[in-house]
């Protein structure tokens, strides 16, 4: 945000003026609104450890995907609750109480300021690792801001396709703007370092949420990003989990249905082809059930 406290953060650059009541793109004001924040166990299992991720779900989105699975709090639908800087840094140490293998920040980036706040004061204070959950549509300039107080990076990186992000996403620079924030992202935390528990202490670990009738351009994204980062030097999450049940009223009919054995196979067979690292996902995580329940 400027000086006239208007809002940049996001690819969107809406220029609305949060502090002065207004909504960005993301739909949200100035106030930091969180909607749960709790031990989460499905994560990829160095994310969630033997406890569970300390997760924190920021209100809002600047993406808008049409199959959102968290549209509960994406789209203003949980009225979440207010947090301060402090507040939200007191959470993260309470957190670590309960034994979390890590603070892991769900789509923070429209409150990125609070968030670099929080972490400033309470990072020595933690001792374990920071983990940014995202989108992936990220600007360079409000991740240099979080430089040296982000562990873990664990982006999504959806589409190459200017249409599939256009019609998907609202965002046909989709492509382009992922591709230049994960090249920030693994240049600020390096190649991937396990602890020796075997949970992730440091590192960039890329998700592709594998969408049914998009099996080219999910093999696209593994090709490209295989251009621009080394596949030994981040874990990759290819995942099967997609369910129509959040999206039943998309006019994609391809989004009304389930994901094939054949369409994720094929995926990941250009994965391992690649030598990407990481994780793969069986068919029965396509159930919402691995939703949280954002009203508790």
């Amino acid at each position: 945000m400027d000086d006239a406290r208007r809002c940049y953060l996001c690819p969107r650059r809406c220029g609305a003026a949060r502090g002065a009541g207004e909504t960005g793109a993301c739909g949200e004001s100035f106030d930091m609104r969180i909607s749960r924040i709790a031990l989460h166990p499905y994560e990829e299992p160095p994310i969630s450890g033997r406890n569970g991720s300390g997760t924190v779900f920021f209100c809002g989105c600047s993406l808008r995907c049409v199959f959102c699975q968290n549209r509960d709090i994406s789209r203003g639908r949980s009225a979440g609750k207010v947090y301060t800087p402090e507040a939200l840094g007191e959470a993260m140490l309470s957190l670590e109480k309960q034994g979390a293998t890590n603070i892991n920040l769900v789509t923070p980036t429209h409150f990125a300021h609070e968030v670099a706040q929080a972490l400033r004061a309470v990072k020595d204070k933690l001792s374990i690792p920071v983990v940014y959950n995202t989108s992936g549509y990220e600007t360079v300039e409000t991740l240099r801001m979080l430089e040296g107080l982000v562990d873990i990076y664990m982006p999504d990186f959806k589409y190459m396709s200017a249409e599939l992000a256009g019609d998907y996403s609202s965002a046909p620079d989709y492509g382009e703007v992922a591709e230049a924030a994960v090249t920030e992202m693994y240049r600020q935390v390096g190649r991937y370092v396990y602890a020796d528990d075997g949970t992730l202490k440091r590192g960039l670990l890329v998700r592709h949420l594998v969408l049914p009738g998009c099996r080219a351009d999910s093999m696209a994204v593994l090709r490209r990003l295989a251009e621009i980062l080394p596949t030994d030097g981040i874990l990759l999450s290819l995942m099967s989990q997609y369910t129509p049940d959040f999206a039943l009223d998309c006019p994609h009919k391809n989004l009304r249905r389930r994901l094939t054995r054949f369409e994720y196979d094929s995926v990941a067979g250009t994965a391992i082809s690649l030598g990407f690292d990481g994780f793969m996902q069986s068919r029965s995580s396509a159930v919402k059930d691995y939703t949280p329940n954002f009203e508790k």
